[in-house]
C-alpha cells in the first residue's frame, strides 16, 4: 500500500456537496429574512397613557407610542405620525393604555358634557376611577333637618376624577368630578346651593 505523503495527510479536502449544503442553508435564511421583512407592516399608533375622560384636552403628554401590528385597522387609529396641532377633545372616555381611535378625538368639544365637582357625604364607593359611571341620588331639604324621599337627579354620569382634601380634623372629605349633561347643571347646581342630600350610587353599569 502506498503511504500518503506529509503534504497530502495536511491538505484539507471539502466534500463538494457540504459546499453546495451550506450555499443553500446561506440562500434559505435570506430568503426566509425577506419574506418576514416584507410582511412587516408594524405602524406606530398613538395610546392612552392614562385613563382619557370625554371632554378632556388631548395633548401630546397624554399619549405614548407603539408599534403594533393592525393591517388594515390602521386607518381607524390616530397614527402617531398625526399633527395634533394646538391639542385635541376627547369625543368619548379612552382607558388607558387603549390605542387611541380617531372617532375618539375631534378639534373642538362636542360632547355637550360639563364638570361639576359633587361632594360626597360618604365613602365613594369602592373600585371607582376615572371613566366609571355613577348615579346622582338627591333628597330635598325639608323643615327641621328633615328631607324629602330622594329620587334619581341624573343617571349614569361618568366621573372625570376623584379629589381627596384632608382638612384640618383627621377625616378625609372626598369630591367627585361628574361629567354632566349640559342640560342637567343648573338643576344639580341648584340642589347643591339648596343643601339638599346628594348621595353617589355605582351605576349599574360600573358594577362587574
Amino acid at each position: 500500500m502506498a503511504r500518503r505523503t506529509d503534504r497530502e495527510r495536511g491538505a484539507l479536502r471539502l466534500d463538494p456537496r457540504l459546499i453546495i449544503g451550506i450555499v443553500l442553508i446561506a440562500g434559505s435564511t435570506a430568503g426566509v429574512w425577506a419574506l418576514v421583512s416584507g410582511f412587516d407592516d408594524s405602524i406606530e399608533v398613538y395610546v392612552a397613557r392614562d385613563t382619557i375622560t370625554a371632554g378632556s384636552a388631548v395633548e401630546a403628554g397624554d399619549l405614548a407610542v407603539e408599534s403594533v401590528r393592525i393591517g388594515a385597522s390602521a386607518e381607524h387609529y390616530l397614527l402617531a405620525d398625526a399633527d395634533l396641532g394646538d391639542g385635541l377633545v376627547a369625543t368619548r372616555t379612552v382607558a388607558g393604555g387603549e390605542f387611541v381611535p380617531r372617532s375618539a378625538v375631534d378639534e373642538a368639544d362636542r360632547t355637550g358634557l360639563s364638570v361639576v365637582v359633587v361632594p360626597s357625604r360618604g365613602p365613594v364607593p369602592k373600585g371607582l376611577s376615572a371613566g366609571d359611571r355613577i348615579d346622582v341620588w338627591s333628597a330635598k331639604a325639608a323643615d327641621r333637618g328633615a328631607f324629602e324621599p330622594p329620587k334619581v337627579l341624573i343617571s349614569d354620569a361618568e366621573i372625570a376624577g376623584i379629589v381627596e382634601s384632608e382638612g384640618m380634623v383627621q377625616s378625609t372629605s372626598v369630591s367627585v368630578e361628574l361629567l354632566v349633561p349640559r342640560e342637567k347643571v343648573a338643576a344639580l347646581l341648584e340642589a347643591l346651593a339648596a343643601g339638599d342630600a346628594i348621595d353617589l350610587v355605582a351605576a349599574r353599569s360600573a358594577v362587574g
